[in-house]
């Protein structure tokens, strides 16, 4: 359904899978990933936001490291996946997906309006995209280590939602209470949790996919969405 396009850095561009809405126009939408890098399921994720009216764009995160290197769900890619992650560098990755939310910007067939969604590793990337790219609204799915940047939240504005799982040793409740307790009182972000699921429930066609929170989680994402990223429908 998309395409792979290349994004613009001083360094050198990277590589990042463009999908288009059915009306070839609107709001741009950051797809962030897990560890394993933006695979067929992370393309299958911006496929399914761009058939909602979405320009999706999901990126290459480990560019830096080596080019073009996605990681399929085995044993083998998750250890694979965790030795590039080890190497990655968080701030170096951020400036780098500035670039995206400019393309995203600039585009003829963008709104010019861009939001960002991430899972896992990409669920800290959105939760820093909202902190330091001003996008417009951030969604993140299990976001791990987001505890660690905390002291950058007063630097959010955008309204925000953080899906947790409620069996998960990545994001263990000692780190979601921190996460929960420095946005209470701010209406605009919402943390959700999910009791019955684990780290991953999203992964729709791989355990530990769970259906039931991958569909409200979903529902939630999508309104939040539509009442950002479309303005006629506020």
């Amino acid at each position: 359904m998309g395409e792979d396009i290349t994004i613009s850095t001083a360094d050198g561009p990277y590589s990042a899978y463009l999908t288009r809405p059915p009306t070839g126009k609107g709001p741009g939408l950051l797809v962030l990933p897990e560890i394993y890098n933006s695979n067929d399921h992370i393309r299958g994720i911006a496929d399914r936001f761009a058939e909602e009216g979405y320009v999706t764009l999901a990126p290459d995160v480990f560019w830096r490291i080596q080019p073009n290197c996605y990681f399929p769900y085995t044993d083998a890619g998750q250890a694979e996946a965790r030795s590039f992650n080890q190497q990655l560098n968080v701030d170096q990755l951020v400036m780098d997906l500035g670039h995206a939310i400019h393309f995203l910007r600039s585009s003829p067939f963008s709104s010019g309006l861009v939001g960002s969604v991430g899972f896992c590793l990409g669920g800290k990337l959105s939760y820093l995209c909202a902190a330091r790219l001003q996008v417009e609204v951030a969604v993140s799915y299990y976001g791990v280590k987001i505890e660690d940047y905390l002291e950058e939240s007063d630097n959010i504005k955008c309204p925000m939602t953080l899906h947790f799982a409620g069996n998960d040793p990545r994001v263990p409740p000692m780190a979601r209470a921190k996460i929960e307790s420095k946005f209470v009182g701010k209406h605009d972000v919402n943390v959700y949790l999910y009791p019955n699921a684990e780290h991953g429930f999203n992964r729709v066609g791989y355990p530990p996919y769970h259906e039931v929170s991958a569909r409200l989680a979903l529902e939630r994402t999508l309104n939040l969405f539509q009442s950002n990223l479309f303005p006629q429908s506020k």
